[in-house]
């Protein structure tokens, strides 16, 4: 198979993760039983036939460095998995900041926050000029939560560029009208919004919300409390920059509900930074509900995940069925696969529905039966 070529707007943790996944699920690997992907191959193309071709950042620790080296630059901090990575030749270059650093973050300690990079800033112009020189195919959007202008920015460059788009962060684009005509229009694949994690807080909640409905359980009230040490936390410690992530995440749990919670019963969220915790992420769930009989019942758990790994395997499926259809010439919203892997998609499904769709959606554009089946 040919390489997807891929473009990257963000080079933190998730990227960190994503990329060495990459050089980690090789071919010799295929015969094992290996953890942590949903498919070893999707229409063909394996973890391995990705390539990161063109990459964009605004710290000074990273920009001007190859990507390959980047991912391990502070403030990313995540585990590291497969550090033996060879040089990629591609180079990190400036991106646009616009609102993509908070100013809060200059208040804390260096190896914690971002420090951009004393060069001049990307332009529209120059960043869809490297998307085309560098043959790019998809570009993923990894900006922190709250870049709303940065995200929109990324978003068209793509469009100008001439690329797919998956959109890994909860700015709404595929799920605003507007931007999903514009993909249309252009005959560009684009899957979004907010990626979901492999096993992480929301679909975990979004599963027990489902299981609730379906045993006949009336869930009253429930609530999520994250905490975490990275820079999505810290950043999030900005309350202004928290509208929709608050959104997605509270629409994903209450998309599957037997009955639409009232506000004032759901709540769902990131809730603290800590620093020491790093790039672990702790999910403090409880849900309070009534049996037969009205019978009152509550469940508490704790979830602890290392959150960018926990996203990279379903970004890797992501960029693949984005690239499945490319091969098919198909444009805009890919329903199947934002339903399935994002937290905000422009519609909502279950994610037992989600999954045949996206299954379905594989099948048909490579001539295999679907797993669903």
């Amino acid at each position: 198979m040919s390489k997807i070529k891929i473009a990257i707007a963000g080079i933190g943790n998730c990227t960190s993760s994503l990329v060495q996944g990459i050089y980690y699920y090789t071919p010799e690997r295929a015969g094992e039983k290996v953890p942590g992907l949903m498919h070893w191959e999707v229409g063909g193309y394996r973890p391995c036939d990705i390539e990161v071709v063109a990459a964009f950042d605004v710290d000074k620790r990273k920009v001007g460095k190859d990507v390959n080296d980047a991912i391990f630059e502070k403030p990313n901090c995540t585990t590291v998995f497969h550090r033996d990575l060879p040089k990629s030749g591609t180079i990190v270059k400036m991106g646009k900041i616009l609102d993509g650093v908070s100013p809060h973050m200059a208040n804390y300690d260096e190896n914690r926050t971002f420090i951009v990079a004393d060069v001049e800033e990307g332009t529209k112009e120059s960043i869809v000029q490297e998307l085309k020189d560098s043959g790019a195919e998809i570009l993923l959007n990894y900006m922190p939560v709250g870049s709303e202008e940065a995200a929109k920015f990324y978003a068209e460059c793509a469009l100008e560029a001439g690329i797919g788009f998956i959109n890994n962060m909860p700015v709404f684009i595929a799920s605003n009208p507007e931007w999903a005509k514009k993909f249309e229009d252009a005959n560009l694949p684009i899957v979004g919004d907010d990626i979901k994690a492999q096993l992480g807080a929301t679909i975990t909640h979004r599963t027990l919300t489902d299981l609730f409905a379906k045993r006949g359980v009336v869930l009253d009230r429930t609530y999520q409390l994250n905490t975490g040490g990275n820079t999505d936390f810290l950043n999030m410690k900005n309350q202004d920059r928290l509208a929709s992530k608050k959104e997605s995440k509270t629409e994903a749990v209450q998309a599957v509900a037997g009955a639409r919670l009232a506000d004032e019963n759901i709540h769902v969220g990131p809730s603290d930074y800590i620093p020491w915790q790093n790039d672990n992420k702790v999910c403090f769930l409880r849900m309070e509900g009534d049996l037969f009989g009205g019978v009152p019942m509550n469940l508490e758990l704790r979830l602890s995940v290392e959150d960018s790994p926990n996203s990279a395997g379903v970004a890797i499926d992501m960029i693949r069925c984005c690239k499945l259809a490319l091969d098919n010439n198909e444009g805009g919203i890919l329903t199947a696969a934002s339903a399935y892997f994002c937290k905000h998609p422009p519609v909502q499904f279950t994610d037992d529905q989600a999954y045949e769709m996206t299954e379905k959606f594989i099948a048909e554009r490579t001539g295999l039966k679907s797993a669903a089946e």
